[in-house]
């Protein structure tokens, strides 16, 4: 019989500190979602651990109590990850943010998983090299949340993801056992628990170290933006880009109403009258670059591009990355509340399916913006709605589920980057049969056979969906009591 939570804070205290176990209730609720806001859920209570021997403490405790633990990092994750439980612990690994080695001679770095992915390239810099997994967020998101979901980026096109740039890892199995998987080397023998372990969203333990892959930075770097009349013809771009033979190392794409938004929270200045804009980055020997840059923008003046702009600086770079970086959060100008939804399809399918969703907005009333990273087809719809009216939050998860619909339905995933969660959990039957899904579910009870490690994500139960996790509506909590400000 599992022990309630409460009863585990005096032996916390002892592993943490005092100051490193949260159990005021207003201090709570500031952990009660990841960025997928409209999942939300109040944790039974919060650990703050700063060292390996710390987590790996609470974890044995609570597998001693049968109490379930989830894993957090900076809580920026987009499909409910990271949501709390409310007879469990929440491991927040946001204290463990040290850079223990840069070796720019054996090309890696080891770091906690609190570092914030951008300050792994900010330390590696001055010696030539950076860390390439950059997801949107990553002045903010944690590498060790980066491994819980295999995150990507506007530069997985021709780098890869989290799990192409990971050697090695610490972690503390959901018995409190501390583990080394991999190290500096490239391969290791025997089974790739390494890979597994990446992208399984705390259900397999928390990763308490880690090494990564430096890359030497690129002799040159060269970005244009690419404004069109219509969407189609920017994916037209995008496919006579990539059909060419030029592999650039980010190909993004906004529609209008995501541009909106945009302009609205950043001034990004971009082109007036764009129904699509496209970012299109080099990076590489100066030679190629140049070439392939110039290749690059023919092909977007031949699609019907009606103005190109070349960043000549890194100043102007970071401008025209703007309007695109701040997207996501952008959104929250233009609309009182929004779904952020992550789904992959081949490329070649984008145009069919962006016109199924525009469809799908006009039929529902719905409004959805369109940022993604068309290099690689993977989808960002952002579903706009008012949670303050009756219904709206309803019909948007809809809309959200149907466009995940038509992602499974042209041949892609439900997630492209973002993971599964507990957002997306009750979607995997459609993607899998039962016996792949009873497949994943015994290699995931080899690690966990209590069943403590994050429950209730990534695969789906009769419970959850049965009672799908519940859609915040109305003032929050915080806001009704005047302990918050919500705009």
């Amino acid at each position: 019989m599992p022990q309630p939570v409460t009863a585990l804070i005096p032996r916390l205290r002892e592993i943490c500190g005092d100051d490193g176990v949260v159990t005021d209730p207003d201090r709570r609720r500031t952990y009660e979602s990841d960025g997928l806001t409209y999942h939300a859920g109040t944790p039974g209570v919060v650990v703050l651990p700063t060292a390996t021997e710390q987590v790996a403490a609470v974890v044995r405790l609570c597998a001693e109590s049968g109490v379930p633990f989830v894993p957090r990092g900076a809580g920026t994750g987009l499909s409910a990850g990271a949501l709390p439980h409310s007879q469990g612990v929440l491991i927040v690994t946001s204290r463990m943010r040290r850079i223990l080695e840069i070796d720019p001679a054996g090309e890696r770095a080891v770091v906690q998983p609190g570092v914030a992915n951008l300050d792994v390239t900010r330390a590696a810099a001055p010696h030539g090299y950076y860390y390439a997994p950059d997801p949107s967020s990553q002045q903010v998101c944690s590498v060790g949340g980066n491994i819980a979901e295999n995150s990507g980026g506007a530069h997985c096109l021709k780098y890869g993801f989290t799990v192409n740039h990971v050697t090695g890892l610490e972690i503390v199995t959901p018995q409190g056992e501390i583990v080394r998987l991999g190290g500096k080397a490239a391969d290791a023998p025997g089974y790739d628990l390494l890979g597994a372990f990446v992208g399984s969203e705390g259900t397999l333990g928390i990763t308490t170290e880690i090494t990564v892959r430096l890359l030497p930075a690129p002799q040159k770097v060269r970005t244009l933006l690419a404004a069109f009349g219509s969407m189609d013809a920017g994916g037209a771009a995008v496919s006579a880009i990539i059909s060419a033979g030029v592999l650039p190392a980010a190909v993004e794409m906004m529609d209008a109403l995501s541009i909106e938004a945009a302009e609205a929270a950043v001034a990004c200045d971009y082109p007036p009258g764009a129904a699509a804009v496209l970012i299109v980055e080099l990076d590489g020997p100066a030679s190629d670059v140049d070439a392939q840059f110039d290749h690059a923008t023919r092909l977007c003046r031949d699609a019907g591009a009606f103005e190109i702009r070349t960043a000549a600086d890194a100043g102007e770079r970071a401008r025209i990355w703007k309007g695109r970086k701040s997207a996501f959060a952008a959104v929250g100008r233009i609309s009182p509340a929004y779904i952020v939804q992550d789904g992959v399809v081949p490329r070649t399918a984008l145009p069919e399916v962006l016109r199924r969703i525009a469809e799908l907005s006009a039929e529902s009333g719905i409004r959805v913006a369109n940022v993604f990273h068309a290099g690689d087809g993977n989808l960002h719809p952002l579903v706009l709605f008012d949670d303050a009216a009756r219904g709206a939050a309803d019909t948007a998860a809809d809309v959200s589920g149907r466009i995940l619909d038509l992602c499974i339905e042209h041949g892609g995933s439900i997630t492209g980057e973002h993971g599964v969660g507990a957002d997306k959990a009750c979607q995997m039957p459609e993607m899998f049969s039962p016996a792949d899904l009873e497949t994943m579910n015994l290699f995931r009870s080899a690690f966990d056979p209590g069943g403590i490690a994050n429950p209730d994500k990534l695969l789906p139960t009769p419970r959850l969906c049965g009672e799908r996790p519940g859609v915040r509506t109305g003032v929050h909590p915080l806001v009704a009591e005047g302990a918050a400000e919500q705009f």
